[in-house]
């Protein structure tokens, strides 16, 4: 019998009886909360026994599950939630997995959905247990290497590596740019070690992933009692990195009122703890890092110019793994070694077949997502060698998708109005210039129809985000 819990968060007597039943019947612990603000409560309490995954209810008076999912993700970035509602529709889906859930069933669900559902987010839990600490460990064997720690030799990367020396030889800030997990961070990691502020702190902080309240007292600091919940005195990262190195990751995503601050910070050496009553001096130097076209930014008023000006002083742009697939043998090999021993293992060897599969892969994640690939297969593997049945979940259908997503998006079927032949025509029966959106919602239904309403495959043929393409597609009508 299975020991981990699950916490059944519904606010109707007979849903929540019958959860419990499935649960319980399926070899788990069960426990119950009938309000959002109760699951809140007892999930962020460090009083009662561990809850190894949640089945949260979307719609409940008061707090709902939304809401639930934004006040304890921030702390439990890894807890595995399986959202329950009784609407299916696209923007409630893209709402909840922008919140951090998991899964999403729509009620009223089989018992075999949610068993099979709860042992999946059991499975990926194990996994990302594992792989967050070794990413930790990486990073931390990374860290003092320098330049020296970087592996690949593609054009690319050697010009990016190059701007990088040049510019640890100097003090002004740097602006690294490029996709989620190419490395970005490693990048900054390597300018501070072989900078004259080597041995010093080198503080990261994720600014996308700080609460939006919380970011000023997390960057500047708060004096105790200064907002509820402040019972004490803490500094903030800039006084943790006095004297060497603030790295701000995702600087894109800080808050318009933040930017103003954080350049008062960089522009006068001192930050204004929340709640303090004098400025406190700090000495750092600046590296950010960011995965948004800030420029774009700019122009549409979501970035400051001043603070833009500030930190792009000298960019550095990092290619997406796709483009320098030559270095994936040799990121391949660095990743196996480093595994094995962090593991205590021996060294897995890795097949042509599975070698050329990693290098035709598209790699979405980029070298985070390699990084894990390789790490959930030599977990999962039986044998010395990793062969392509090791990498299931690198097959062409698999792409990035989420199936408990798609499983529900209606394929679209566009009338004949939204084709013209084989071709697009811009003009209207009129002859004048079609609208943007009109022609937008015409190609979004055409790429929906040519790929099989799948989401994934359609987000990378027509380049955007699949919340982007799951908001237009609702906002167009095409879930009708």
């Amino acid at each position: 019998m299975a020991n981990e819990r699950v916490l059944i968060v519904e606010d109707e007597i007979t849903q929540i009886t019958l959860l419990e039943g499935i649960v319980t019947r399926a070899g788990y612990v069960a426990e119950k909360c009938m309000s959002g603000q109760d699951a809140a409560q007892r999930l962020l309490s460090t009083a009662g026994p561990k809850v190894d995954v949640v089945l949260l209810d979307l719609v409940m008076p008061g707090m709902d599950g939304i809401e639930v999912l934004n006040t304890v993700r921030p702390k439990m970035p890894s807890l595995p939630v399986i959202m329950l509602t009784a609407h299916s529709s696209i923007s409630t889906v893209v709402d909840a997995m922008r919140a951090g859930a998991n899964d999403f069933i729509v009620k009223p669900a089989s018992a075999e959905r949610i068993r099979t559902a709860i042992e999946a987010a059991l499975k990926t839990s194990a996994l990302v247990g594992e792989i967050g600490p070794m990413r930790d460990q990486m990073a931390g064997r990374a860290a003092g290497a320098g330049f020296e720690g970087l592996v690949g030799t593609s054009d690319s990367m050697q010009r990016a590596t190059e701007l990088a020396k040049k510019a640890a030889k100097a003090a002004i800030p740097v602006l690294i740019e490029g996709e989620s997990g190419v490395g970005k961070e490693v990048f900054a990691h390597a300018i501070h070690d072989a900078s004259d502020r080597a041995g010093t702190p080198f503080v990261a902080v994720n600014c996308g992933a700080i609460p939006e309240n919380l970011v000023e007292s997390i960057l500047f600091g708060h004096e105790k009692g200064s907002f509820t919940g402040a019972t004490e005195k803490r500094i903030g990262k800039f006084q943790e990195a006095d004297g060497g190195t603030l790295f701000l990751d995702e600087v894109g995503e800080l808050p318009l009122d933040v930017q103003v601050k954080l350049l008062r910070a960089i522009q006068e050496k001192e930050v204004d703890p929340v709640g303090g009553r004098q400025s406190i001096k700090v000495d750092i130097r600046i590296i950010s890092a960011t995965n948004r076209n800030l420029a774009e930014q700019v122009s549409h008023g979501a970035f400051r110019e001043d603070l833009f000006y500030r930190l792009n002083v000298y960019p550095i742009h990092l290619p997406p793994l796709r483009g320098r697939k030559g270095d994936i043998p040799a990121l391949t090999e660095h990743f196996l070694t480093q595994i094995a021993e962090m593991e205590d293992m021996p060294r897995r060897q890795i097949s042509a077949d599975a070698l050329r599969l990693l290098e035709n892969y598209d790699w979405p994640g980029n070298i985070r997502q390699l990084q894990n690939a390789l790490f959930r297969a030599v977990i999962l593997s039986d044998g010395d060698m990793l062969t392509p049945s090791d990498f299931p979940h690198l097959q062409p259908a698999s792409d990035i998708a989420a199936p408990a997503v798609e499983s529900f998006l209606p394929l679209h079927r566009p009338t004949a109005e939204a084709f013209e032949g084989l071709t697009l025509s811009l003009e209207d029966s009129d002859g004048h210039i079609r609208r943007f959106d009109d022609l937008e919602a015409a190609i979004i239904a055409k790429a929906l129809e040519k790929y099989h309403g799948k989401m994934a495959e359609v987000a990378r043929r027509l380049g955007i985000g699949r919340s982007t393409l799951y908001r237009k597609v609702s906002e167009y009508g095409l879930d009708k």
